[in-house]
């Protein structure tokens, strides 16, 4: 017994986090349990189940090949929502559950977006929350023109969710300046740094698109240049990089890693190659590689549907409950859980246990506000005997199943303020109940091992300190939801607020409800001594006053008012003016669900982990969203309470620095460095937003494809959808959201540790007018609080040099720059005194803080200071490799594209060709166009663009080939697809291009003169047409 219990001390002392805990493990090579969740809002479909299976099977293949015969999906368990019919090969859920599923299908609240992502909090090497796909993604076959086939897609997601590796390509910054060679050049960000390809822009107005090579715009290309890889490469690429290049067959090693590369994975992965992450994994220690070409078994499947939720409040009543007036808290926030927060529709019993466990209250199902009143008067008012635990636990979990016939798939919400040393005594029972158990510890002195069971079981795991009001373990009790992913359903806690008010005072709360809420909201006051003065004011001035509320005679202490139909959206101000004679604690409380099951709400969800760095400190997060949605802008602030000691508050930042991993991504995030000692702590986060607050979009996903090159042919995809201004704005007003979290410090760590300044994770260099320009975020002196002392600045032409032998580069001298208040901006200039810049200049920098007891952090990101010059030919740098990197096809690909890449029955106008043209030179006609370069007043060869028409399918393309094998192609000697058709010859001088010559020519017949400048449309597949402008020697 004293080996067991130590286990589970030791066991449950660690940090908590009561949000998301993934069932993933890894069985031999293979991994077990992968879940994956049907959001109930989707509309019944049996081929997304099926889409996703095969979409697993592949990926299971592609993996196992991407990680060196190492690594392949083994089991997935797939939840069906219980909007879809019932069948009976839908097993019954345990544990499992839509909010701690590893892969979410769901619509997104944003039209026309599919892109592919992975949720993540941390930073390199630690695990994401989930991977998001929409069911459009997987039913809509001509997605994979654009992401790739779907099995090398969930590979992708796969390394973001499980290795915490980052993507290496960069949408913002798709080009950089390279020296690898011996001159500097532009590159594109990619992984390998040899791919080739061609930089391309690309213009369109809804449906016509114009697309033309890049031009410069400073150092690198202009803004909205991308770059068209070739399809078929010949080196291997990373998946992290483009996983629908071909071929992508593994993840960048520390050989092939593009350590130069501006993009997340070198950024905040200390630019190590993504492979050197993954074996750095426990996955990776736990396993070896297999003797085999295949994966040894096909991943197999599970399908589980939700049930009814069926919930059993198993309620501490023994002596200690009567400290702190906790059985009265305790009866005022099962209250509000049973009036409120659980789900209609939901069956709920009531235990209460001290030595011996009662029934209260059999299972029953709320089915209207009646039967909620009728749970609410079997709730306890008293306290006596001792703790038993596991009678408890056992009379719940026999409560249940006497009604549902099975505990699968069931809670128990688990109480308690006391110890008990015969806790192990029901762990197997736990095990084998197939229940979650959600723990809420309330005072100090609650069982050390409690959470061990909420652990076992995927439950919530929390804490409430003690309070002079209710509102503390209200809001604990709020946090408890069937987990079902139907969040129309759920309630939503939007203001809980406990001041001390002095005797006459007055409090104000002014508690906004925006328009993603507003069904059965309910508000509540508190108090510790006497009944105050109080009103509540709703946004169109309408007051409802003190007799307006309820008081249950049964709980004296707390008032509450349920508002009929819709509250009104905008600020509800309560005024309370304490009467008693002396000081006492107020508190407000306020919930409300979504006003529509069409509009997700905005939510506020709060996250405490470790940072995966050396001094392993506490990070707290929380993520702002309306459904899917980031939500920018709100102002996040974080209470953090312990009994006996004082509250601590912070600012969650979104900005990309400090404990936040990436800016404007809807996490915010900060360290928590005044820990007071061993014990449980709660975490309150109160998230508020205004007009200012828009959305953003997700970050680490697959990326949209937007063109290829093929056998000297550019397709461009149909161009991502681009989200609108009016779309970005959220359009919410003011909104408040209120979300609880705990964690626990165990006893061996030290009660006061002493942190330097956190890493920065922003620097960024730039030369103006040759003087170097560094700006950063500014640390703190401990982490991401309070201030630096002073900055350490290096700089080298090696930026392996900065990360590997920082200490002994080159100094950069900052002795007069004083650290600013963490979160701020800082700037500093550096004048060049032993180097001159000149073109092709690249310069690299790191920089370290320092705090008052010279504790320095980390080495940052590094910088790079550029100075190039670009070549003054207006065409772009040759990303190519082979010889006949000239021959390049500009195409536009339609997402209904069916694939054939046959030059003469599969191109879709790229540029526009007037309508005539089809109608007088019909199936014979070839117009060849020849470009010429001028520099000076020398003529520089150009290419020849020949502009072929398909006799077969009516598509018109344009064909850049070197000059000298215009003629063949024109008469029809070179290219097997080319038909022996006249040319007419076009040349450009300093950007004016006149026809010098043209010629429409009959295969048996004399050339005919034609000059004309050409503007129109021609027609693609499926009808669309698309418009370019140009010149033509046309038929006559």
């Amino acid at each position: 017994m004293g080996v067991t219990r130590c286990l589970i001390f030791l066991l449950s002392f660690q940090l908590l986090n009561v949000a998301k805990g993934s069932m993933v493990w890894l069985n031999e090579n293979g991994y077990e349990d992968l879940v994956v969740a049907i959001d109930p809002q989707v509309p019944e479909d049996a081929n997304i189940i099926l889409n996703t299976m095969n979409m697993i099977k592949n990926a299971s293949n592609y993996l196992f090949g991407m990680t060196e015969h190492r690594f392949y999906f083994k089991s997935v368990k797939i939840i069906i929502p219980k909007t879809w019919k019932k069948d009976t090969k839908y097993s019954r859920l345990k544990t499992e559950s839509y909010d701690k599923a590893d892969v979410i299908i769901a619509d997104h609240y944003m039209k026309h977006v599919d892109d592919p992502y992975t949720l993540r909090y941390g930073g390199c090497k630690e695990k994401g929350q989930y991977i998001h796909f929409t069911p459009n993604f997987l039913l809509n076959d001509s997605l994979t023109k654009v992401y790739g086939e779907k099995g090398r897609v969930f590979v992708h997601e796969w390394a973001h969710l499980r290795w915490g590796v980052f993507d290496e390509y960069n949408n913002d910054v798709p080009f950089y300046v390279s020296k690898n060679s011996k001159n500097a050049s532009v590159e594109a960000t990619s992984c390998p740094a040899s791919v080739t390809g061609r930089p391309i822009f690309q213009e369109c107005s809804g449906d016509k698109c114009e697309t033309r090579d890049c031009r410069y715009d400073g150092q690198l290309y202009e803004k909205g240049c991308e770059f068209i890889a070739d399809i078929q490469q010949n080196v291997s690429c990373s998946v992290m990089w483009m996983q629908s290049i071909r071929p992508v067959v593994e993840f960048c090693d520390e050989n092939t890693h593009n350590i130069e590369a501006p993009n997340m994975q070198n950024k905040i992965c200390n630019y190590k190659s993504t492979w050197e992450v993954i074996m750095e994994s426990d996955d990776f220690r736990n396993s070896a590689v297999l003797n085999a070409p295949a994966p040894p078994s096909e991943t197999t499947f599970t399908l589980l549907q939700t049930q009814g939720t069926a919930f059993a409040l198993v309620l501490d009543v023994s002596r200690s409950m009567l400290v702190h007036n906790r059985i009265r808290h305790l009866y005022s926030a099962a209250e509000d859980f049973l009036l409120s927060y659980i789900e209609i529709t939901s069956w709920v019993a009531i235990v209460t246990f001290s030595s011996n466990a009662s029934e209260k209250a059999p299972l029953q199902q709320i089915t209207n506000d009646a039967a909620r009143q009728k749970l609410v008067q079997y709730l306890p008012t008293s306290a006596e005997g001792t703790t038993n635990i596991c009678a408890g636990i056992r009379k719940g979990l026999e409560l249940i199943a006497d009604k549902m016939t099975t505990t699968y798939g069931s809670g128990i919400l688990l109480l308690t303020d006391g110890e008990d040393s015969h806790m192990a005594d029901c762990l197997d029972l736990v095990k084998q109940s197939g229940a979650k158990i959600h723990t809420i510890a309330l005072g100090p002195e609650a069982a050390k091992e409690l959470e061990e069971f909420s652990k076992l079981t995927g439950g919530f795991m929390l804490f409430a300190p003690d309070g002079a009001t209710p509102s503390k373990l209200s809001m604990v009790f709020s946090a408890i939801t069937s987990r079902s992913g139907d969040i129309s359903k759920q309630s939503i806690q939007i203001e809980n607020k406990e001041l001390v008010v002095q005797h006459s005072g007055w409090m104000n709360v002014t508690v906004p409800v925006d328009r993603t809420v507003g069904n059965n909201t309910f508000f509540s006051i508190s108090w510790s001594q006497s009944q105050p003065f109080f009103f509540l004011r709703d946004p169109k001035g309408r007051e409802y006053g003190s007799l307006d509320f309820t008081i249950n005679n049964l709980n004296q202490a707390t008032s509450r008012l349920s508002i009929n139909g819709t509250a009104e959206v905008g600020d509800w101000q309560f005024c309370i003016k304490n009467v008693h004679t002396a000081s006492q604690s107020i508190s407000v409380t306020a919930a409300s669900r979504p006003a529509s099951s069409g509009v997700p709400p905005v939510r506020a969800a709060v996250l405490v982990s470790r940072a995966n760095s050396t001094f392993n400190a506490v990070v707290i997060y929380a993520e702002v969203s309306q459904g899917f949605l980031p939500v920018l802008g709100a102002t996040v602030i974080a209470t953090i309470e312990k009994d006996g000691a004082a509250a601590a508050t912070l600012e969650l930042r979104d900005n990309g620095a400090g404990a936040d991993t990436i800016k404007n991504d809807g996490i915010y995030s900060s360290y928590f460095t005044t820990l007071q000692g061993a014990g449980r702590y709660s975490v309150k986060v109160n998230a508020r937003g205004s007009k200012r607050a828009r959305f953003g979009l997700r970050q680490n996903r697959a990326l949209y494809l937007p063109g290829y090159r093929e056998h000297g042919k550019i397709y461009m995809n149909a161009p991502r959808p681009e989200i609108t201004d009016k779309e970005i704005r959220a359009k919410l007003g003011s909104f408040s959201r209120i979300s609880v979290s705990s964690l626990v410090v165990k006893t061996t760590e030290d009660s006061a540790p002493i942190y330097p300044p956190c890493k920065i994770t922003d620097l960024r260099a730039r030369i103006e007018n040759k003087t170097i320009v560094l700006s950063w975020t500014a640390p703190g002196g401990d982490l991401d609080n309070g201030k630096a002392d002073h900055y350490i600045i290096k700089s080298s032409e090696n930026l392996l040099d900065l990360r590997n032998r920082f200490d002994s580069a080159t100094s950069v001298d900052c002795s007069n720059l004083l650290p600013k208040e963490a979160g701020r901006e800082e700037s500093f200039k550096i004048e060049p005194e032993h180097s001159v810049i000149q073109n092709g200049t690249i310069i690299y920098f790191a920089i370290r803080a320092v705090d008052d007891i010279n504790l320095i952090s980390e080495v940052s990101n590094i910088a790079q200071a550029t100075w190039f010059i670009p070549p003054k030919a207006s065409v772009p740098l040759n990303y190519d490799s082979n010889t006949d990197s000239a021959n390049s096809t500009v195409t536009v690909v339609p997402l209904n594209y069916d694939g054939n890449n046959d030059s003469t029955n599969s191109t879709v106008t790229a540029a526009i060709v007037a309508l005539s043209v089809a109608v007088v030179c019909t199936i014979v006609s070839s117009t060849l166009y020849v470009s010429r370069k001028k520099r000076g007043s020398e003529d520089v060869p150009g290419s020849v663009y020949i502009r072929q028409y398909s006799a077969v399918k009516g598509y018109f393309f344009f064909l850049d080939v070197p000059e000298d094998q215009a003629a063949a192609i024109g008469s029809g000697e070179a290219g097997r697809d080319a038909p022996p058709q006249p040319s007419a010859l076009e040349r450009a001088d300093n950007g004016q291009r006149s026809l010098r010559r043209g010629a429409c020519r009959d295969p048996g017949g004399p050339a005919a003169p034609s000059r004309r400048r050409e503007e129109g449309w021609g027609r693609g597949r499926g009808g669309h047409r698309r418009r370019s402008t140009g010149r033509s020697g046309l038929c006559r």
